[in-house]
């Protein structure tokens, strides 16, 4: 339609996507996103004119400064030549960002290395969906004893040397900057003089070991931390789309048997049930402090991390706030 700013949408995709489909392939045909995308051309939009998508492989992350991550910086790559084109293919109109997820952290270290000017010219705003902006504690269930997501009949003590494997992961451990000294996991195994072992995400390498998983202390101390330690401002105006209200996991108790067993105790707390409340909102408030940094937040009671992408509240919030994007507007009432 003409006079809107086109829309870039940021997916995760499962190498077997990647391979099952061609480069220039529809994004929609993942599945991933496809009641947010089908919601989307219904609101006038049509992929490859004004909505794009820009899918990534989950298991790659990034790194802190000075330390290069081929397959993440490729990938920011790509997606700043997706930018500037879909920009120039309508007229000069700035994009809008739309990232579920993993995708947000993506979508702001590309904001955040890139120039004032280019980000200026190409993008209009920032619109995350249940971003992990400071990790989530379920990524230490995930590295202590293997996550099924949910899967029946998987063992997951099998599973948790591969997820161990995903540079993501690391990356989505719980940020100093957001969880501090809060005690996350307890091991009965692990104690001086048997009594307990507690771990935040201040002393997280000391978790990497006990875990067994020492070579992933290194790449989490050198690549990770410096990454995740203070999240830089995105630079452009950025709408923030978070789940509440759902159980998701705050702490953990593993017993005698250590990280080779599931834990015996799983406390929850607020969040989407993926990430925790504190993560989804606690470093967008801390941008809110800057005078030049615009900020928005609304929240969405009982939608989950996935459901988020097909929560009728959820998506009606999305429309409403693209629109409002595209009318200039500078708010909009959440219902």
């Amino acid at each position: 339609m003409e006079g809107r700013p086109s829309l870039l949408a940021l997916v995760p995709a499962a190498v077997t996507v990647v391979v099952m489909l061609s480069l220039s392939c529809s994004w929609i045909l993942t599945g991933y996103m496809n009641t947010l995308a089908s919601t989307l051309e219904k609101a006038g939009y049509e992929e490859g004119r004004d909505l794009f998508g820009a899918p990534y492989d989950f298991r790659y992350g990034l790194a802190g400064p000075g330390h290069p991550s081929a397959v993440g910086t490729a990938y920011l790559q790509r997606l700043r030549l997706l930018v500037e084109s879909a920009r120039a293919a309508n007229g000069g109109r700035r994009a809008i960002l739309v990232a579920h997820s993993l995708g947000g952290l993506f979508a702001l270290q590309l904001l955040a290395r890139s120039p004032a000017p280019w980000r200026a010219a190409n993008v209009a705003r920032l619109v995350t969906l249940s971003a992990p902006w400071g990790g989530s504690v379920q990524e230490m269930l995930t590295f202590a004893s293997g996550n099924t997501l949910g899967v029946p009949f998987v063992d997951a003590s099998l599973i948790r040397d591969e997820q161990r494997t995903a540079e993501s992961n690391l990356w989505l451990l719980p940020a100093p900057g957001v969880f501090g000294n809060t005690t996350l996991v307890v091991s009965r195994a692990h104690g001086d003089g048997g009594g307990n072992r507690s771990y935040s995400a201040k002393n997280m390498t000391q978790f990497l070991r006990d875990i067994g998983f020492e070579e992933g202390v290194e790449p989490y101390r050198a690549r990770i931390r410096p990454l995740v330690e203070a999240l830089p401002e995105p630079g452009v105006p950025v709408t923030c789309l978070v789940g509440t209200g759902v159980d998701t996991v705050e702490s953990l108790v593993y017993g005698e048997g250590g990280f080779d067993e599931p834990p015996e105790e799983v406390v929850y707390g607020d969040g989407d049930g993926t990430v925790n409340l504190a993560s989804l909102v606690g470093p967008v408030k801390a941008w809110a402090d800057s005078p030049a940094q615009v900020v928005e937040v609304v929240e969405l009671p009982k939608v989950s991390h996935s459901g988020i992408l097909n929560d009728k509240s959820a998506l009606e919030q999305i429309i409403r706030i693209i629109d409002s994007i595209n009318l200039n507007a500078t708010s909009y009432q959440t219902s």
